[in-house]
């Protein structure tokens, strides 16, 4: 491998570096993007809870704000309940697009590695066949195994780009899909909260959130 690598030329190591990065990223954002700690299902049916029990108050909502990015969005809502539906909508979505902001962090980055790591490859091959066209121009055509081996080694740094390209747009696509969905859930707890306190919708059932979200 550390010869493959070795005769690959100077451009592996951009590209070992962006395999270093994605695999970093990948790893960060699978482990912070889970639905348990983002939005818990089970977040707005405690809230109900906490409102029939006459048991929503100032610790409560605290409470509420550090548990998660969901727990976050519906205390901004429940501190402006009373200033109208509007205010209310204005503040979970102020504190839902910031929310959305940290979830995305280093997507773009993942992304922009996907599609940066075939061109570096590509970058590498054609200065690897500069060299091979070189050597045509001083030893002539005879030495055929000489020109091969440039060749093979000239293409090492296209599969190695491809190698770090491929896994890497595959955990971007799914990443920025898990963050919709997750995005599509909060938006959906905080209308329900805001109809309800607001008179256009009956507190659901506890376990309905759960059986939605399953």
């Amino acid at each position: 491998m550390l010869e493959i690598i070795q005769s690959g030329g100077w451009m592996m190591v951009p590209i070992i570096i962006a395999s270093i990065l994605a695999l970093a990223i990948s790893v960060e954002r699978f482990w912070t993007l889970r639905a348990t700690q983002i939005a818990p299902a089970d977040l707005l049916s405690r809230v109900w809870g906490w409102m029939k029990n006459k048991q929503l108050d100032a610790n409560r909502i605290k409470e509420l704000r550090e548990s998660s990015p969901l727990g976050r969005v519906l205390a901004a809502g429940l501190m402006n309940a009373r200033n109208g539906r509007q205010i209310m909508k204005e503040s979970i979505e102020e504190v839902a697009s910031h929310e959305i902001h940290e979830m995305e962090r280093y997507l773009n980055a993942l992304g922009t590695v996907a599609a940066v790591a075939p061109l570096m490859g590509l970058l590498g091959t054609v200065f690897g066949m500069i060299q091979v066209f070189s050597e045509i121009m001083i030893q002539g055509t005879g030495q055929a195994n000489v020109l091969a081996g440039g060749i093979s080694e000239a293409l090492i740094t296209t599969a190695a780009g491809l190698v770090v390209a491929i896994p890497a747009l595959i955990c971007h696509r799914i990443l920025q899909r898990r963050v919709d969905e997750i995005v599509v859930f909060m938006e959906q707890e905080a209308i329900k909260l805001v109809d309800v306190l607001h008179g256009e919708r009956e507190v659901s059932d506890p376990v309905e959130s759960r059986e939605s979200r399953a």
